[in-house]
């Protein structure tokens, strides 16, 4: 009896074991590196047409995962006083204040949004450290009233016949907000400096175009071709042909830093944005930090030195931190701000019915979405295709239309796609209205309609089970926790969807932390899900299908690690 309980037991195990190991093997991450090698062709390729094809089947990939659930595209949204004029906005929704006019003063009083983590031109991804930057750094060309590129510290540029070449002439007596000279080599070091893998720069991607960024990724930043022959002249070689290479050249990015003031502080290589953690820190554009109570105020003050100050009648702008909608609302409507960048839900019905003249909206080349933590242990044991088949059927739970009609109401476009409308193709036309065009739906990926029973389907594919009621098992319970910031639409946003997962007994908690925290937790990979928001830093679709590679410091669905 006892040797044929053994014997049994035996068979057991040897029939058990590997069923186990199958099982440890089964991976939920889709493979990623042809992903990779799509975005290198198509930053390499020439024929516009067939880059523009290539550009659809990356996107194509990328919808295919459903780690990236578009919800809406959006409308930028504000409020500025009838007293204030000038102010313009960039196509990656960064607003300029340089050139405004006050009547009857020189203090402008505004609300951006919260403290950003980084005021590094080279660190930090948020809305409010960009905009920050874009007026207080200034760069070799920048995007006038216009939204044309116009040249800036540069006089202009010379490209050569191949397009390999750029050599940029910067203009006569630059300095920098203490009254140094601002040269060339300024440049080039800090080219370099965001190309080195060791400053952490998130957009450092943004350079690969420039030959020699492999290189200065793997530890060796001088091998970035970026030259400075004479203290007015910069020459950059590019691997291939970029015609976006100018639009490159005005993000924030690839603006100048001063080598001394970085490298004053003690701990510089260990934490390279901590120069300009605190006011009075050195500049390149028309304004400069003159005081900061964290998390409260900034005040910036007008740079004497900027090149173009004769023309900057603002000469103080203070700003109010804060992501409180109302607080801010309240702020402007007591007449203690003069503009402000955010306008709660609740309030902006209101403001649209009654033609408010000092209630702006205007269209954005952006698109609010949804990430999931592909690592996440929600996919545990489940293939490829099953973790697809879920973040799908979460997509087709969620009602996109009902977001826009109660929560935003701007008249946002509901999202079907990542790319946002009206994007252009690169090859003069629209990237959506293209021939390679050729998505399940007429208008995107995904239907914008709420289809439960299709979500229902998908999930039983990936291994759920339901009661006959449509509502998960006990057995197959789908639980996790969504990530955002306290900012009042990003939570109404996530309690619609918390309701929309319900309906078929999907348990999703809502976490809010402040948004420097929130970047952090979604750049190391320590969320489920999280709400996430993309604009366009310039007018093609490889700018938003960049962020996706593994290497991307933008890459927060962890794709490929």
């Amino acid at each position: 009896m006892m040797k044929k309980t053994v014997t049994t037991i035996l068979i057991f195990v040897i029939l058990w074991i590997p069923s186990v190991l199958l099982a440890q093997d089964v991976s939920p991450l889709p493979e990623w590196s042809g992903y990779d090698t799509l975005i290198r062709e198509i930053k390499t390729e020439t024929d516009f047409a067939k880059r523009a094809e290539m550009m659809h089947q990356a996107e194509d990939m990328l919808m295919e995962t459903g780690a990236v659930i578009p919800l809406f595209y959006y409308n930028d949204a504000y409020l500025q006083s009838s007293k204030v004029s000038g102010i313009y906005s960039s196509i990656d929704s960064s607003k300029f204040f340089f050139y405004a006019q006050k009547e009857g003063d020189n203090t402008l009083r505004i609300n951006i949004g919260p403290e950003p983590d980084f005021l590094d031109p080279a660190l930090g991804t948020s809305m409010e450290k960009g905009l920050l930057t874009s007026n207080s750094f200034s760069g070799l060309y920048e995007y006038n009233s216009d939204g044309e590129m116009a040249p800036v510290l540069a006089e202009g540029c010379e490209i050569s016949d191949d397009g390999l070449t750029y050599t940029f002439t910067l203009k006569e007596g630059l300095k920098w907000s203490d009254g140094s000279d601002l040269t060339a080599d300024d440049f080039v070091y800090s080219w370099k400096r965001a190309a080195d893998s060791k400053t952490g720069c998130e957009y450092s991607y943004m350079l690969d175009v420039i030959a020699g960024y492999e290189e200065a990724q793997s530890g060796n930043p001088d091998a970035l071709q970026v030259s400075a022959p004479d203290a007015k002249t910069i020459v950059v070689h590019l691997n291939n042909p970029c015609a976006y290479f100018l639009n490159l050249v005005a993000f924030t990015t690839y603006r100048p830093v001063k080598r001394s003031a970085v490298e004053a502080e003690e701990n510089w290589e260990t934490n390279p944005g901590a120069w300009a953690q605190e006011a009075g820190f050195v500049t390149s554009g028309p304004y400069t930090l003159e005081s900061w109570k964290h998390d409260e105020s900034m005040v910036y003050v007008k740079n004497p030195y900027w090149y173009d100050a004769g023309n900057v009648t603002i000469e103080r702008i203070e700003y109010m931190l804060s992501s409180d909608e109302v607080t801010v609302y309240n702020a402007y409507r007591a007449g203690d701000l003069d503009f402000a960048d955010t306008v709660p839900a609740d309030e902006i019905r209101t403001l649209m019915d009654s033609v408010d003249p000092e209630f702006h909206v205007i269209d954005q080349l952006a698109t609010y979405f949804v990430i999931f933590n592909v690592k996440s242990h929600l996919f545990d044991g489940k293939t490829v295709e099953q973790a697809n088949a879920m973040r799908h059927a979460f997509s087709k739970l969620i009602d996109r239309q009902n977001i826009v009609d109660t929560v935003t109401q701007t008249g946002e476009k509901t999202a079907t796609s990542f790319i946002p409308a009206g994007m252009a193709d690169g090859n003069g036309g629209i990237f959506k209205e293209a021939s390679a065009w050729n998505y399940p739906v007429e208008d995107g990926y995904y239907d914008p309609e709420q289809d439960v029973d299709g979500a229902v389907e998908l999930l039983k594919s990936a291994g759920y089970e339901f009661d006959e009621n449509g509502m998960l098992s006990e057995k197959t319970p789908i639980e996790f926790e969504f990530l955002t910031n306290p900012n009042p639409t990003n939570t109404e946003i996530a309690e619609c969807i918390q309701m929309d997962f319900a309906e078929i007994g999907i348990k999703m908690t809502i976490r809010t932390i402040e948004q420097k925290i929130l970047l952090g937790e979604k750049r190391s990979g320590n969320y489920d899900i999280s709400s996430a928001s993309w604009w366009a830093d310039f007018n093609d679709p490889v700018n938003m299908l960049e962020m996706w590679t593994t290497n991307s410091g933008n890459n927060n669905v962890q794709f490929g690690r």
